[in-house]
């Protein structure tokens, strides 16, 4: 069965049709940059401008990097704050004419792991930990995803997390990958501390540079790259469109 992931981020929205058996794309993603300002009905054009590259007849599954509840969006730390209250899923469904799943970004790609990545199997507490414009985490225990707990906006000595220790916060500050490292670390013996988890799994943009800041990290949780790196909220998003 393939179903149309598409990944909405706070710099780029991302999309592909996904084999949700093989959970694998199978064709090439498209990228288009997220609209500024990102307001509902600029960001759901650009979603169906996806849907329309790709032809798209079908289910389509569709992440947002916020809480979202029955397919209304509450939260809107790295989009357009019109986001707050939005039903997405009406919106995204009469954009694209098609029937819309919505769930948080980091929830998808947490799903994706579990279900065919690098959680594959794994008991206990997994936090899969998304880096990019934001920190999106999936919290998952013995395989069930606890959802929305949007663990990058915990606070750090009066500051939140991803204003530290996001790529994008790397970028910004001109951070060292081992400066940037520390603040990681710091962050995420914090969330040792809460939750005591048996893996860690990293993903999102920075994953893909996993070799430059991975062996700079000393925790007593293992700590893994996200199988799929970048691609696990498209995966994800189609994997529960499938099931809704």
């Amino acid at each position: 069965m393939e179903v149309l992931g598409i990944d909405i981020g706070g710099s780029g929205i991302k999309g592909a049709p996904v084999d949700v058996a093989k959970a694998e794309l199978t064709q090439e993603r498209l990228r288009i940059p997220t609209p500024v300002p990102s307001t509902p009905d600029a960001v759901a054009e650009v979603v169906g401008q996806i849907a329309k590259h790709f032809a798209w007849d079908g289910l389509v599954g569709v992440t947002y990097p916020g809480v979202v509840v029955d397919g209304v969006t509450r939260s809107a730390a790295n989009v357009d704050k019109a986001w707050i209250g939005t039903d997405a899923r009406g919106l995204l469904a009469r954009t694209t004419g098609l029937p819309v799943t919505v769930l948080n970004d980091a929830d998808a790609a947490g799903l994706a792991e579990v279900a065919a990545g690098a959680a594959r199997g794994k008991s206990g507490v997994v936090l899969m930990l998304t880096f990019g414009t934001g920190i999106g985490s999936a919290l998952i225990v013995d395989g069930t995803l606890v959802p929305n707990t949007e663990l990058g906006h915990l606070e750090i000595r009066g500051k939140e997390a991803e204003k530290r220790a996001s790529d994008h916060a790397r970028e910004a500050h001109d951070l060292s990958w081992d400066e940037w490292a520390d603040k990681v670390q710091e962050y995420l013996k914090h969330l040792e501390a809460l939750f005591s988890p048996s893996l860690f799994v990293i993903g999102g943009g920075v994953s893909k540079k996993s070799e430059k800041f991975l062996p700079r990290l000393k925790l007593d949780t293992p700590i893994v790259v996200a199988a799929m790196q970048n691609e696990a909220g498209i995966v994800g998003a189609a994997m529960a469109a499938a099931k809704s």
